[in-house]
């Protein structure tokens, strides 16, 4: 890393000014959209040199796509690609400490909503990235960044559309880094920085029970609204069987060494309790799972009504799709049909190669206690469309935590808050990470 470039002197006041553009998201096109982001965005990279291109895919739901970097022609067909969204989940103004878009900077810390998801990677790249084109530092390995929208209600509007409508914006990209990993979680007094290397795959599904219509004073034995209720509290309840991925055994084989116990699948879940608060993460990739959100059924309290509608969030590890999908059709019943919101597929990366080196390395060197070690996440990112790609993605948004931090709450949570040094440490991990991927 050069001396006399700073490439983390702008980062938090990069943070602030993206988490003041109001970017919710509320699953519909009732929101701002990302158009303002975007082109805050495009600005700060053409400042630099680097030709961006704004991509809208609805009105106001617009991406930001740049390729830079590439200085070694060997590696002209192996581009790196970094991704991150510029759109938030929705937050109540009334239940925060602060204003949700303050971006207001109150002891160490910056507040707003994204500055976890994921603004803060976001501003990360962006200080890096300008400081090292200032420099005339391009990294030799081509790059292409991507600021993506609509991530929140699954990027149907950004990274879906992107690599169905315009995949030679990719072309060349072998691997990828994204959010959601790279932070840190304090085990047995050590640091130990999970690095995101597969996810759960998605469904959101829709349960539509039918029977016959009738007065509600009369015998019925086809009511939807109780083949409904009898499948959702089977679905609700149901015990998914424990199933541990290659990369979830690499975690526990590490907390196993802190712990001093041998790592086994017998033991999972008390290893996974050393994790803290982020237990509530890490806790629900050992098996699949499916929680009921909404219902929906009648509409007069004396008429039996001839449908009944529930949604339910179901989540299911790589490998396990077959097993999810047949327990799901068992749990649901004859009368409960499912089809789905969405359906996304779940990804594992091998956790081996230079990137991964190039991740360790890069967080040791700012941080010589630094443990690294893979995870499953629970939930899901826009690596799952861009894998479709044959693209190899991991998460790697580095920050340096407080043991006292329960950062995983703060996740689409109220007081959602980074620490500033966290975000500058980042920039620096990521600087030298460029350097050695």
């Amino acid at each position: 890393m050069s001396e006399h470039v700073r490439v983390d002197a702008e980062v938090v006041e990069l943070c602030h000014r993206l988490i003041r553009i109001d970017t919710t998201n509320y699953g519909s096109d009732d929101g701002p959209g990302e158009r303002a982001a975007a082109e805050y965005v495009a600005e700060l990279l053409a400042e630099v040199g680097i030709k961006p291109e704004i991509i809208e895919t609805g009105k106001g739901r617009a991406n930001v796509v740049a390729r830079w970097g590439g200085t070694d022609p060997a590696r002209a067909d192996d581009a790196l690609l970094v991704h991150g969204h510029l759109d938030v989940v929705p937050a109540e103004a009334g239940d925060w400490q602060v204003h949700p878009f303050s971006g207001e900077v109150r002891d160490g810390y910056l507040w707003g909503r994204g500055a976890v998801d994921m603004k803060d990677f976001d501003a990360m790249v962006l200080s890096v990235v300008r400081a090292r084109a200032r420099a005339g530092r391009e990294p030799a390995r081509p790059i292409v960044l991507c600021f993506t929208a609509d991530e929140e209600a699954g990027g149907h509007h950004g990274a879906e559309v992107l690599i169905n409508d315009r995949p030679e914006l990719f072309e060349g990209c072998t691997e990828a880094v994204g959010e959601v990993g790279g932070f840190s979680v304090t085990v047995r007094g050590r640091r130990l920085y999970l690095v995101e290397a597969a996810e759960r795959g998605m469904a959101w599904m829709r349960l539509t029970a039918r029977g016959r219509a009738g007065h509600g004073s009369m015998l019925n034995d086809e009511n939807a609204v109780t083949r409904l209720a009898a499948a959702v509290a089977r679905i609700g309840t149901h015990e998914w069987p424990q199933r541990l991925t290659p990369t979830m055994r690499t975690l526990l084989a590490t907390v196993g060494e802190l712990a001093g116990v041998e790592a086994t699948p017998e033991n999972a879940t008390q290893l996974v309790t050393e994790f803290g608060g982020a237990v509530r993460m890490l806790g629900a990739v050992l098996s699949n799972s499916v929680n009921p959100t909404m219902l929906d059924a009648g509409y007069k309290v004396n008429v039996i009504p001839s449908e009944a509608t529930a949604y339910v969030d179901g989540r299911f590890l790589p490998g396990h799709e077959d097993e999810f999908f047949e327990t799901m059709k068992e749990l649901a019943g004859e009368h409960v049909a499912i089809d789905f919101v969405s359906k996304q597929r779940p990804w594992e990366s091998p956790y081996d190669g230079q990137l991964v080196d190039a991740m360790t390395t890069s967080l040791v060197a700012e941080d010589p206690d630094a443990l690294v070690a893979p995870y499953l996440m629970s939930a899901g990112t826009d690596a799952k469309h861009f894998g479709r790609l044959g693209i190899r993605t991991y998460g790697f948004a580095p920050l340096r935590l407080p043991d006292d931090l329960d950062f995983t709450a703060l996740f689409h949570g109220v007081d959602e808050r980074v620490p500033t040094d966290a975000l500058e440490f980042g920039a620096r991990v990521f600087d030298r990470f460029l350097d050695e991927a």
